[in-house]
C-alpha cells in the first residue's frame, strides 16, 4: 500500500512549545519516521496561553472565543505555521509532496461529561497559509457521540509498538501536562485512558515558587521528602478508582482544588512527582493484564527522579524511555497526529470503545484546504 507523507503538530498541556514531525505512513501498520522540528513559546506567548486556559474554563459553547481566546487562537495558528515552514525549509521538503498536516491545536477546555471539548486553532487559516491540506478538530465527533475524546494516540502507539521485540503486553505512557497510557496486546484493540496529573502540577508548582518553568532533571524532587499522606488523599479521588477509558482536563487537579500544603520547594517537587508516579501505578488494576514493559514518552521521560519513582512503582515490569527503543520521547505525539491525519484522510477509525468509550470505532477530524 502506498505511503503518504504527513506532518503532525502538537502543542501540549505543558505549554512549552510546538513539536512538528514528518512521517510516511499508510495509516495502518507501516510508519516511517522522518525529521522533526521544535518551536518554543516565548514567555509572553506562554502567558497568553495560560490566560486562554483560564478564560476557556468558563466556555459553554465550543465555537465561542471570549476574552483572550481569539488572540490566543490567532497565535496558535501562526506559530504552528512557523513550525511547519521551518521543518520544510530546514530539510528541503517540497510542500507539494505532503498529503496532509495533522493540527491538534491547543486544548483550553476538556469536559467530556458535558459533551464539550475545545481546541483553539484555525485549521482553515493554517491550510491557506501553508497551501497544504490540514486535518484538525480530531476530538469533537467522539465527544459528541458520548466518548471521552481522549486519549487519541493509542491507535498510533499500537502501530509502532507492534514493531518492537518485546514479550507480553506492553504499555506506552505519555507524561505531558496530563499523563495517559496505552495498553497494547496482540490481537485486540488498544486499551487506554488518562492516568492523572503528569507534569502540569510539578511545572505549576515550580513556576509559582521559583519562577522556573520545570524541575529540570528532577533535581529539586531528588532532594525532597514525599508527603505520603497527601499523595494518599489525592489518590482517594473517585477518578483513580474509575475504569478505563477516562480522561482529565489539565486543571482538574489544580492547586485550588486539592489543598496543597505549604511545602518547601524540594518537598513539593518530590511529593507532586510521587503523585504522578503513584497515579500511574493505580491504573494497573484497570488494564486487561499486567504489562511486562512500559515505554515512557513526553517530558516526563527526561526526569530521572520521576523515572526512578516509576520503576519502583511498576516493578517487576521494565520501564524504558521512548528514546531508548528508537522512538522520540519529544516528537511522539506530533508523529501521532501525522498518523491520525492520514487515517482521517482515509476515513479510518481513530477512536475505539476501549480507548475513549465511543459507542463504536469512529473516524474523526475535519479536512480542509488543498
Amino acid at each position: 500500500m502506498a505511503l503518504l507523507k504527513a506532518i503532525g503538530l502538537m502543542s501540549g498541556t505543558s505549554l512549552d512549545g510546538v513539536d512538528a514531525a514528518l512521517i510516511e505512513t499508510d495509516g495502518e501498520a507501516e510508519v516511517r519516521f522522518g525529521p522533526v522540528a521544535y518551536r518554543p513559546y516565548s514567555d509572553s506567548e506562554r502567558n497568553l496561553l495560560r490566560t486562554a486556559l483560564s478564560d476557556g474554563a468558563t466556555l459553554t459553547d465550543r465555537t465561542q472565543r471570549p476574552g483572550s481566546l481569539k488572540e490566543a487562537e490567532a497565535l496558535i495558528t501562526a506559530v504552528h505555521a512557523e513550525a511547519v515552514q521551518a521543518l520544510l525549509r530546514t530539510h528541503g521538503i517540497n510542500p507539494a509532496d505532503l498529503a496532509v498536516v495533522g493540527f491538534h491545536g491547543q486544548t483550553v477546555l476538556h469536559k467530556p461529561q458535558d459533551k464539550l471539548t475545545v481546541q483553539i486553532g484555525d485549521g482553515a487559516a493554517l491550510a491557506r497559509t501553508l497551501g497544504i491540506a490540514v486535518a484538525y478538530d480530531f476530538r469533537a465527533a467522539d465527544v459528541a457521540a458520548g466518548g471521552q475524546g481522549a486519549p487519541l494516540v493509542p491507535v498510533f502507539h499500537r502501530a509502532i509498538a507492534q514493531t518492537l521485540d518485546r514479550s507480553g503486553p506492553l504499555a506506552v505512557l505519555n507524561i505531558g501536562g496530563v499523563a495517559n497510557v496505552t495498553y497494547v496486546e496482540a490481537g485486540r484493540d488498544p486499551v487506554a485512558c488518562d492516568t492523572g496529573p503528569g507534569n502540569a502540577l510539578i511545572d505549576d508548582f515550580m513556576r509559582e515558587r521559583t519562577g522556573k518553568p520545570i524541575d529540570r532533571d528532577g533535581d529539586q524532587a531528588a532532594k525532597g521528602k514525599v508527603d505520603d499522606a497527601f499523595v494518599a488523599r489525592i489518590l482517594a479521588h473517585p477518578f483513580f478508582a474509575a475504569p478505563c477509558p477516562k480522561s482529565l482536563d489539565r486543571n482538574a487537579f489544580a492547586f485550588a482544588n486539592i489543598g496543597l500544603p505549604e511545602f518547601s520547594v524540594e518537598d513539593g517537587a518530590a511529593t507532586l512527582s510521587a503523585l504522578t508516579a503513584a497515579s500511574v501505578g493505580r491504573v494497573i488494576p484497570h488494564l486487561p493484564k499486567l504489562p511486562q514493559t512500559w515505554i515512557v514518552a513526553g517530558g516526563g521521560a527526561h526526569n530521572p527522579t520521576l523515572m526512578k519513582m516509576l520503576r519502583e512503582r511498576l516493578a517487576p515490569a521494565t520501564v524504558e524511555t521512548a528514546n531508548s527503543v528508537g522512538w522520540s520521547a519529544d516528537a511522539l505525539e506530533a508523529q501521532a497526529f501525522a498518523y491520525l491525519a492520514v487515517r482521517t484522510l482515509k476515513k479510518l477509525p481513530i477512536t475505539f470503545p476501549s480507548t475513549t468509550g465511543a459507542p463504536a470505532p469512529m473516524a474523526g477530524g475535519v479536512v480542509v484546504g488543498a
